[in-house]
């Protein structure tokens, strides 16, 4: 498998993901199957909404258990490591921008990225601009919109 192919994931992320396959697998396909089932007995099912509904409900838990068990196919986990020197994947970065305020953002794969809460995807601009830079580097950040903004590196943890 490619480092392109490959879904970063934390510890926890994997273990959410994994846990919400399970879950889905081993429970809510059962329970949709039964509404299945109960709905097939009413009768006539070109007309019968709980039987559709139901049907698409199982069409979509398929399809999210699918996309989950290529997610988890593909995961590298990213270990904390110690005394990082420079900004990768599972790291937290603290910076400053040029209006001086100060942000910690934690660089993690795509599948777990939260920007309201400081958890950015190492696909995006800004996720890309940090990585393998270290403490004090000025970096250039072009946003999707063109604009471009500088922040200096100030602690990575």
């Amino acid at each position: 498998m490619s480092q392109s192919d490959q879904m970063y994931l934390t510890e926890e992320g994997y273990k959410k993901l994994t846990e919400e396959h399970d879950h889905l697998k081993n429970h809510v396909v059962k329970e949709v199957a039964e509404l299945i089932d109960t709905a097939k007995q009413q009768g006539d099912l070109s007309e019968n909404a709980e039987y559709q509904e139901a049907k698409e409900r199982m069409a979509f838990v398929q399809g999210r258990i699918l996309e989950l068990e290529d997610t988890l196919s593909r995961a590298a986990i990213i270990r904390e490591q110690e005394g990082t020197k420079v900004v990768q994947v599972g790291t937290t970065v603290k910076v400053r921008d040029e209006a001086e305020r100060e942000k910690e953002y934690t660089i993690v794969g795509s599948s777990e990225a939260d920007p309201l809460v400081g958890r950015i995807s190492n696909e995006s601009p800004i996720g890309q601009s940090f990585l393998g830079r270290a403490v004090n580097e000025e970096v250039i950040v072009a946003t999707p919109s063109g604009k471009k903004i500088k922040y200096t590196i100030l602690e990575i943890k």
